[in-house]
């Protein structure tokens, strides 16, 4: 039996894996092929993490560590499997083979490597051929790391029930052999607001309630992934522009003891001007485009609160205006 790994290494690790497992886990899927092969190779590596880094302590570099450890563990056990079933001995030896080719092509992974990687996967949990439920599902597992429990308490259904919406995303992916890759240019407006809704989604406050820090910095990384490969389309900017004025607001929006402020009572010298200055100037360019979405008119409502210094002096007509282009009532401040 291992010896106990010291408290405080467990938590680094952890925290690794919340970091690192949907980088780690999209690269094995270009590697292996396979979601589960990846997702199952993925897990030894960290079982190996915590059994060999009490002893050598932690790598400079963890993620190429755990990469390759997973890579070679998914070898192993294809040779494990080939022993006892012969079916699998040509199956075995042709994945060996791609792994050991892909390994020598690209020895030492970028990030501009991983983040393609992670674009690939989004795009994958993301395909149409996925009901919605299964794709926000398998996103949250695969590329932000959160548990079956944690994403089943953001639904409000058992755990039992989100694992089968994940059982079944991936039955879909792999019965109808939907391909890792990202959509041709011509096909990717058609996808786009699949991936706008799931990315919004997960970036939303509603997933992190338990665990904001964390969560929050795995969502703005799975953003910025997305966005730095499309950053010219202006849905897409309009969405990251909206965020960006959504985060400006996060170190007003609780008090100490972490109970909600509403916009009206927020300390508006807390907000982050600089993320303000970034999110509008995206959506301005989004809007000037003429070919955004709703997700850029949302972000000019919260440009309109931004930019204003108190409540008094919000533009509540032109906020109104927004309102009915983007939801198609009036905003209830100018009803009543």
């Amino acid at each position: 039996m291992p010896p106990p790994v010291p408290e405080q290494l467990s938590r680094t690790i952890e925290a690794l894996y919340r970091a690192e497992s949907g980088r780690v886990l999209a690269t094995l899927v270009r590697l292996l092929e396979g979601l589960d092969l990846a997702e199952e190779a993925m897990h030894e590596a960290f079982a190996a993490a915590l059994e060999s880094w009490p002893q050598t302590g932690i790598p400079d570099s963890p993620r190429p560590w755990l990469i390759s450890t997973a890579r070679f563990k998914a070898i192993d056990g294809m040779r494990r499997r080939a022993r006892v079933d012969g079916t699998q001995k040509d199956f075995a030896l042709y994945t060996e083979a791609r792994i050991n080719e892909a390994s020598l092509h690209n020895e030492e992974i970028d990030n501009e490597e991983i983040e393609d990687d992670r674009l690939r996967l989004i795009c994958t949990c993301c395909h149409p051929a996925l009901p919605p439920e299964g794709q926000l599902a398998l996103t949250l597992r695969e590329i932000c790391g959160l548990t079956t429990e944690e994403i089943a308490r953001a639904f409000l259904v058992s755990p039992a029930t989100l694992a089968q919406r994940i059982v079944r995303a991936k039955a879909i992916i792999r019965d109808k052999a939907i391909p890792y890759q990202v959509p041709a240019s011509q096909e990717l407006p058609a996808r786009l607001g699949a991936v706008l809704l799931v990315v919004y989604l997960i970036f939303n406050e509603g997933f992190s309630a338990e665990r904001q820090a964390p969560n929050s910095a795995v969502r703005r990384s799975v953003w910025a992934d997305f966005c730095s490969a499309c950053s010219r389309n202006p849905r897409l900017m309009g969405l990251l522009g909206l965020m960006l004025l959504h985060e400006s607001r996060r170190a007003a929006r609780t008090s100490s003891d972490g109970d909600l402020i509403l916009l009206e009572q927020q300390d508006r010298s807390l907000w982050n001007r600089d993320q303000i200055a970034e999110g509008i100037s995206l959506t301005e360019s989004a809007l000037r485009s003429r070919r955004f979405g709703a997700y850029t008119l949302q972000a000019a409502i919260a440009a309109v609160h931004a930019e204003s210094p108190s409540v008094a002096s919000t533009d509540w007509r032109q906020i109104t205006l927004l309102y009915t282009s983007c939801f198609g009532f009036s905003h209830p401040r100018l009803s009543n």
